[in-house]
């Protein structure tokens, strides 16, 4: 071999022997690389770890209960009933009418216009009525001897029915002197004073019944089919206060306008003052179904953009459900939201769950047995 040949193998061998013994010597130095993190899951009261190789993920056991649906339906306060009340006999207003915002009494005096000539007429009319009395019995004594035919005797009989009507229509005038309160409640208007002349069919004042008081709405007609008397209603008003009834009326016919329904609910009367006309958000319950309630931190989206939750099952392994809100607890002692697509007892992933994905193996550091 030449000369020239040796020593360029051997120049070889040196930097193929230094290339790879300082490396692997370097090599032997370095510390071996990091493991990868290890998912723990633990329970809401429990510390997290502190060890930096440890990712903690908190999770609940969540057990279904008795949820009731409601349908939200807008309306307002209504008083249960709000009348006008008209003269019947035309005439001149005497005394002072009731005042407004008085609170009256079933037959209570709300106007009165002057009796005028109307009680002689109804001492005419009984003194007619008398006359025409005593004219029939003699007449029937007569028949009875055979000396007044019977066609007298019946002339006589209506004679006496037609007083009777007479003394009648007297007493119902002289009684429409006086307007009265047709049921017990508040005195909303006063429309006359004194010495005002009412004609027939003229307000006097108008009443209202305050006890009890209705929240009425319309409810759609897609959910009107899920409505029942008896139901159960809770109301929170403009003003912030919040009332309680039953539903005690829903229409059968649709408004030709907004074709949706009306619905009454009465108002327990222990539930303070409440005005007429107050806007009110109604929520009306209907059904009862089972559903989880679940702190709303726990919600996430699946990659296809639907909502969902990850749970825990018995063998650690992590699960994607999808689920449905129906209800929340909001300013409620025990707040979150309620869903429904759970099924049974179901251990939830409450914090941390973007960190872990289905199928993924967790540790859980909690006992099964407590959780389940």
């Amino acid at each position: 071999m030449k000369k020239q040949q040796v020593v360029a193998a051997t120049l070889f061998t040196l930097v193929v022997v230094w290339m790879v013994f300082p490396r692997g010597a370097q090599s032997t130095n370095e510390e071996p690389s990091e493991s990868e993190p290890r998912i723990v899951a633990a329970g809401q009261n429990q510390s997290a770890s502190e060890d930096p190789n440890v990712i903690t993920v908190r999770a609940a056991n969540i057990r279904p209960q008795t949820y009731v649906e409601r349908i939200r339906v807008r309306g307002q306060t209504q008083a249960y009933r709000h009348v006008e009340v008209r003269a019947e006999q035309a005439g001149r207003i005497v005394g002072n009418p009731i005042a407004r915002g008085a609170r009256v009494e079933a037959g209570d005096v709300l106007c009165e216009i002057a009796v005028d000539n109307r009680a002689a007429e109804l001492n005419e009319a009984r003194s007619r009525l008398e006359q025409a009395e005593f004219e029939y019995r003699g007449a029937q004594d007569l028949r009875d001897r055979d000396l007044q035919s019977a066609v007298a005797v019946a002339q006589y009989k209506a004679a006496v029915d037609s007083a009777k009507a007479a003394v009648t229509r007297a007493e119902l005038a002289l009684e429409k002197t006086r307007m009265v309160a047709p049921f017990a409640g508040v005195v909303e208007q006063r429309q006359v004073e004194v010495g005002d002349l009412l004609n027939v069919g003229a307000v006097c004042a108008s009443v209202l019944d305050d006890s009890p008081m209705l929240l009425v709405g319309l409810v759609p007609e897609s959910d009107v089919s899920q409505l029942s008397l008896g139901a159960s209603v809770t109301a929170e008003l403009i003003n912030g206060d919040v009332v309680e009834g039953v539903v005690t009326y829903v229409a059968r016919a649709a408004d030709p306008v907004s074709r949706s329904y009306r619905i009454e609910a009465e108002v327990a009367t222990n539930q303070g003052t409440i005005r007429d006309g107050i806007t009110a958000e109604l929520m009306v319950e209907t059904d009862e179904i089972q559903a989880h309630l679940i702190p709303s931190s726990a919600l996430t989206l699946d990659d296809n953009g639907d909502m969902g939750v990850k749970t825990i099952d018995s063998r650690n392994v992590v699960h994607y459900e999808r689920i449905e809100i129906i209800g929340d607890n909001t300013g409620q002692l025990n707040p979150g939201i309620w869903v429904s697509g759970l099924s049974g007892n179901v251990t939830l992933i409450t914090v941390g769950q973007e960190i872990v994905f289905p199928g993924q193996v967790v540790e859980a550091n909690f006992d099964w047995s407590n959780q389940r």
